[in-house]
């Protein structure tokens, strides 16, 4: 075995051995592309996302140099019709970038080329394998007399492919190499269909649409924006998750609310995978994002601040949902031109999930809303958005029944870019709402619409953990009175549904009239017990 050229499939059996989560379903569709134009597959994801889980799966099943059977007997690759067919049949050659880049940086090379030094990689290991090959001459052609050799194609599996795109992005000459690199395996008239049997390059960023990337413009390519038959593997579903908690014992609701959200093909519920399985090892559910190796600010790209971006990302805080124009992202982490643009970079980030029938983006759940609550806390919040100032002295005034203050408030987000341009119903005055209580993000979960068993309560703010200040629900009213909105509360007997809750409880009621054009406000602090 060696290190780039046939590994074997000692990295898979270290993931069968915890809590395995079969995702070897990948495999029949690469047999299916085996050997056929389709044979060049491109995945793009979010890190923490199973990249290289994938990665080392594919190697472990198609490498000659093994005998993967014990291990995929019985998954579900193994019901396949094609799955004896190919099972350890291919020479492999796989490269994770992201390493060869570290390692690039960490040897300070002599050579000072990345990409003569990962040719000489991927030649000595051949050379070393098969010492009657002449590793003197182009890499592609020691890989011809490999193939030839051996009497076997070879299936590259390319781990993390734009970590030179991502690690140099200003670095145009090192760019170009690479992707000369791979025109010479992937574009070629005779190496191509002569050597390889199928192509599997995974990473974060899709292939650029400009020609700079049109060495590799003959991949079939999968995003999460349309990541079409590889949806299903992009992440672990509800189910796997649900069978996860039950072994091990975690609460599936709670593991849901935090790393549940992301949307594959508008009908795909997907989980980062990554998360969970951390907070199953460790018995705790929290946000696991920042312990990844993301070199991403998510405060750098808000900073860019494009055509109101920081009011945008405002919004998705405040739970809403924004529209974004995908087809112009030039795939790069550098050439931005407009807000959509840097949205849509988070969506291959992570940080967002996207509706691809409806264009519109959310925060995914509370593990990545954590992750954006940090930025109320930073330079960029306090400098440039005084929404929440206004916000965390308007929930004081809540805490403290200050009707007339509270009021005030409200009217002044009314008026201001973070109402919505038509205020003419419910919904909007809870728009105004969740922006008027946007702070609360820090200290409470907020759920909207929760059931109570005789009606359904319109905001609710659920103190976190460590959080001494009392629940706040919150009814609201159109054309009607902030009275009858409090005696809703009662009559309904919303409090009921926070009876794990014990202490004091906040019930607000706002209502705004549409002919005056004025709210009314009215507040009562209630006790209760468990």
């Amino acid at each position: 075995m060696g290190r780039y050229l046939n590994p074997g499939n000692d990295a898979f059996v270290e993931i069968v051995k915890d809590n395995y989560v079969d995702k070897t379903g990948i495999l029949e569709i690469l047999n299916s592309a085996i050997n056929t134009t389709n044979k060049l597959i491109c995945v793009s994801r979010p890190r923490r996302f199973g990249k290289s889980y994938a990665a080392k799966t594919i190697c472990a099943y198609y490498d000659c140099s093994t005998d993967s059977h014990e291990l995929f007997d019985g998954l579900d690759i193994s019901k396949a019709p094609q799955y004896e067919e190919n099972i350890n049949k291919y020479n492999v050659l796989r490269l994770d970038m992201t390493e060869i880049v570290s390692r690039f940086n960490i040897e300070d090379s002599n050579t000072g080329d990345l990409v003569k030094d990962l040719c000489l990689y991927i030649k000595k290991d051949i050379g070393e394998l098969y010492p009657d090959i002449d590793i003197t001459r182009h890499v592609s052609d020691v890989m011809y007399d490999l193939v030839m050799r051996t009497k076997r194609k070879i299936v590259f599996v390319i781990d993390e492919w734009d970590a030179v795109i991502r690690e140099f992005p200003h670095d145009d000459k090192i760019q170009q190499k690479y992707l000369e690199l791979l025109r010479s395996f992937f574009k070629s008239s005779t190496f191509t269909p002569d050597c390889i049997a199928a192509a599997y390059m995974t990473g974060i960023l899709p292939i650029k649409k400009n020609r700079s990337q049109s060495a590799i413009s003959d991949f079939r390519e999968y995003t999460v924006l349309s990541p079409g038959k590889f949806a299903g593997f992009m992440g672990f579903n509800e189910a796997e998750v649900r069978a996860l908690c039950d072994k091990s014992g975690m609460d599936f609701e709670r593991m849901k609310w935090w790393y549940d959200g992301y949307t594959l093909d508008n009908a795909i519920d997907v989980y980062n995978p990554y998360s969970v399985m951390e907070a199953i090892q460790r018995g705790k559910l929290r946000s696991y994002w920042k312990k990844t190796s993301a070199s991403e600010s998510l405060e750098t790209y808000i900073n860019m601040n494009f055509d109101g971006l920081q009011q945008s990302v405002l919004r998705l805080i405040a739970g809403e949902e924004l529209e974004v124009n995908t087809d112009n992202f030039d795939n790069d982490l550098v050439t931005f031109r407009s807000k959509d643009d840097v949205l849509t970079l988070m969506i291959h980030l992570g940080y967002l999930t996207y509706n691809e029938d409806t264009s519109l983006v959310r925060i995914p759940n509370e593990e990545i809303r954590i992750e954006f609550d940090s930025l109320l806390n930073t330079k960029t919040a306090t400098r440039l958005l005084s929404l929440v100032n206004t916000s965390e002295k308007l929930l004081e005034d809540t805490m403290n029944c200050n009707e007339d203050k509270v009021l005030s408030a409200i009217e002044n987000i009314r008026k201001s870019e973070y109402a919505p341009t038509f205020y003419n119903d419910e919904q909007a005055l809870r728009y105004v709402i969740k922006f008027a209580y946007i702070v609360c993000v820090d200290k409470y979960m907020k759920v909207e619409e929760l059931p109570s068993g005789k009606g359904i309560a319109d905001v609710v703010f659920i103190p976190k953990k460590r959080n001494p200040d009392p629940a706040i629900i919150v009814e609201l009213k159109w054309n009607k009175t902030a009275d009858a909105a409090i005696t809703q509360i009662k009559n309904r007997d919303y409090p009921k549904v926070l009876e794990d809750y014990s202490g004091e409880m906040i019930l607000v009621g706002i209502n705004y009239d549409d002919k005056t054009k004025e709210h009314s406000c009215k507040i009562e602090k209630i006790s209760t017990e468990r």
